[in-house]
């Protein structure tokens, strides 16, 4: 369950303070827009920790007390009287939340601005921990299979799966941006996959990232018959294979998960606008 749907759900029971990260200047522990929800009895999300958010909760549990919020925008220097060294300054907002907000929540939280998009092919063993991890990430995941009873229910509320026959046809349909995984159970989809990724990439340029999970050996194969399909050397140079930052050994699909999902994250941070 993502943060926000669990702030739902509390706001259906008890008020909160919604707190925010609105502006910052210099170095500090989170972004603009992370946030963070204060109830009396407990808090869901984070701005960073330490004493900043020490100190942000101890005014939200003021605001709850008092039924108000006095001062909606505070700043904080993180310096030697927070007893943080960031150096930075952070302007919090502050706003009353209740069950009659529940409604266009995830807008006033801008949980979907800028979330990284992920096309998944496969849905394997792999496929699934890579879910697990994304399902807990900003990105919004179109997860693909040509086999039928592949996706486990229910799925995370940022994953939309689709079963497509034949699966490469999937692929005119990926949201521009998309950073493309392709992991089937077959080497022939993966191929007709990554054809059709090409094709596109080829046509609107519109696929940062291209990546195949297999071995080096593998790609090798992959590039002898992508080239009799008429791909040319700087085309191909665009796909990653094998995939996953360097550094982390192992099998299993965990480990693999993590590996990919981490050069992903990577990957959409440098190909931003």
């Amino acid at each position: 369950m993502r943060p926000w749907q669990t702030l739902a759900l509390r706001l259906a029971r008890e008020p909160a303070v919604l707190v925010r990260v609105d502006e910052l200047r210099g170095s500090g522990p989170r972004e603009v827009g992370a946030w963070m929800a204060v109830t009396a009895s407990d808090v869901v999300g984070t701005i960073g920790g330490g004493q900043l958010e020490f100190d942000a909760i101890a005014k939200a549990r003021a605001a709850l007390a008092a039924g108000r919020v006095v001062d909606a925008r505070q700043r904080f220097a993180l310096g030697p009287s927070l007893g943080q060294c960031c150096g930075g300054v952070v302007w919090l907002s502050f706003d009353l939340l209740d069950a009659q907000r529940i409604a266009g929540l995830a807008d006033l939280l801008g949980v979907q601005d800028d979330w990284r998009r992920i096309a998944l092919f496969g849905g394997g063993h792999v496929g699934r921990a890579i879910v697990d991890l994304l399902a807990r990430l900003p990105a919004r995941v179109h997860w693909i299979d040509s086999r039928e009873g592949m996706f486990p229910e229910p799925l995370p509320d940022n994953v939309r799966a689709e079963q497509s026959e034949p699966v490469q046809g999937a692929v005119p349909t990926l949201a521009p941006g998309s950073h493309v995984l392709i992991m089937s159970f077959s080497h022939a989809e993966d191929l007709d996959i990554l054809a059709a990724c090409l094709k596109r990439q080829r046509e609107a340029r519109d696929l940062p990232y291209i990546g195949l999970i297999g071995s080096k050996s593998k790609w090798a194969t992959f590039q002898h018959r992508l080239e009799a399909r008429g791909f040319s050397a700087p085309e191909l140079a665009h796909v990653t294979c094998p995939i996953g930052i360097p550094g982390i050994s192992g099998k299993q699909p965990e480990l693999v998960a993590l590996a990919v999902v981490a050069q992903v994250m990577q990957d959409c941070i440098h190909s931003a606008p």
